[in-house]
C-alpha cells in the first residue's frame, strides 16, 4: 500500500485552472500508477522469507529517515519542526494507515494473492463516502449507487475465502486493513497536520513503522529467526518498498497534488489495482479466476463512479 496522506477525492479542494497535464504530470502519473500497484507484489515477496510486521516495520522506519533526510536538505531543517497538536495529529494518523492499514494487508499476504489484497483495498474509498454518511455529511445519490455497487462486487471478492480458495481470515484482515485505511484518509482530513504534506509522511512513516516493530516483537517474529534464511528476492523486494514503494512514490504524488487536477490525479485509485493484478499474474503466476477478474471489475467501476461523482463537487 501506498505511504501518503491518500487524497480524499470526497473533500479534496476543486481543481484550480493553473494545473495542467503537460509531460511532467504525465510522467509523474505514470510512476504512481505503477510503483503504487506494485508495491502488493513487493509485500507478497517480501513475505515469503520474512516476518510481516518485523519487515514492514523496518521498511517504514527507513523510508521515514531517509524522507525526513531529504525534506531537511530541500527545505531546512526547521521544516520538520511541528507543534504537539502536530505531532500528536501524525500520531493518529500514522497508526491508523501505517499499522493498521498497511499492517494488516502486509500480515494478509502471507497467505492472500497480491492481486486479490490490491482490489479489496480498492474499495477505501467506498468506505471513506460510508463515513462520511455516518457523520452526517450526506453523499450524493449517484455516489451512494456506487457504493452498494462495490459492496456487491466485494461480496464477489470475498467468495475465494468463502469457498476454501485461500484463507478466509487473511481476506477479513484486507477488509480490516482497508477500512482502517480508510478512517486514516478521512482522519487526516479533519486533523491539525503539518502544512508540508512531506513532513507530515515522516511523522506518519516513524510512528506507525515503530507501532509494527513492537507489534511484531508482541508477536514474537523476533523468535528464531534467522537474516541468512531471508532469501535475496526478498531483501530486493524490500529495498524497493522503502526507496521506490514509499520515497519515489509518495514525492510524485505529493507533487501531483500540486500540479495535476484533482480529478486526475485521482485516478491512481482504480488503475492500481489493476497494475496489481496484472503484475501478480505474470510474476508469481497468481490464478486470475472468475471471482477475482468478476468482482475486481466491479470494484473498480464502481470505485471509478465514486471518484467521477466526487470530482464534480
Amino acid at each position: 500500500m501506498s505511504t501518503s496522506i491518500p487524497a480524499e477525492p470526497a473533500t479534496a479542494e476543486p481543481d484550480t485552472p493553473h494545473r495542467g497535464t503537460g509531460g511532467a504530470v504525465w510522467t509523474a502519473l505514470s510512476l504512481v500508477y505503477v510503483v503504487w500497484g506494485s508495491t502488493y507484489l513487493g509485500i507478497r515477496i517480501v513475505v515469503q522469507t520474512m516476518p510481516p510486521f518485523l519487515s514492514a516495520g523496518a521498511r517504514f522506519l527507513s523510508a521515514g529517515l531517509v524522507l525526513a533526510g531529504i525534506v531537511a536538505w530541500r527545505y531546512g531543517p526547521s521544516a520538520l519542526r511541528v507543534t504537539r497538536a502536530q505531532l500528536g495529529s501524525t500520531l493518529v494518523v500514522g497508526l491508523l494507515l501505517v499499522l493498521g492499514g498497511n499492517g494488516l494487508v502486509v500480515l494478509a499476504e502471507t497467505s492472500v494473492p497480491s492481486g486479490l489484497a490490491a482490489l479489496l483495498v480498492a474499495a477505501v474509498p467506498m468506505w471513506v463516502v460510508v463515513l462520511r454518511a455516518v457523520t452526517k455529511d450526506r453523499p450524493p445519490a449517484r455516489t451512494l449507487a456506487g457504493v452498494l455497487v462495490g459492496l456487491s462486487g466485494m461480496a464477489v471478492l470475498t467468495s475465494p475465502g468463502l469457498s476454501g480458495e485461500v484463507r478466509l481470515s487473511g481476506v477479513l484482515l484486507v477488509v480490516a486493513g482497508s477500512v482502517t485505511w480508510a478512517l486514516g484518509s478521512f482522519s487526516a482530513g479533519r486533523l491539525p497536520l503539518p502544512g508540508n504534506p512531506f513532513t507530515g509522511s515522516v511523522y506518519q512513516m516513524l510512528w506507525g513503522g515503530a507501532a509494527q516493530v513492537a507489534v511484531g516483537l508482541l508477536r514474537g517474529e523476533q523468535r528464531g529467526l534467522d537474516p541468512g534464511s531471508f532469501s535475496t528476492a526478498s531483501w530486493l523486494a524490500l529495498g524497493y518498498l522503502v526507496l521506490i514503494g514509499s520515497v519515489v512514490g509518495f514525492t510524485a504524488y505529493a507533487w501531483l497534488l500540486q500540479a495535476a487536477p484533482l480529478s486526475l490525479v485521482a485516478t491512481y485509485a482504480y488503475v492500481n489495482p489493476v497494475v496489481a493484478v496484472a503484475l501478480g499474474a505474470l510474476i508469481l503466476d497468481e490464478p486470475l479466476t472468475l471471482p477475482i477478474v468478476l468482482g475486481g471489475a466491479i470494484v473498480v467501476a464502481a470505485v471509478g463512479v465514486i471518484v467521477s461523482t466526487e470530482r464534480r463537487k
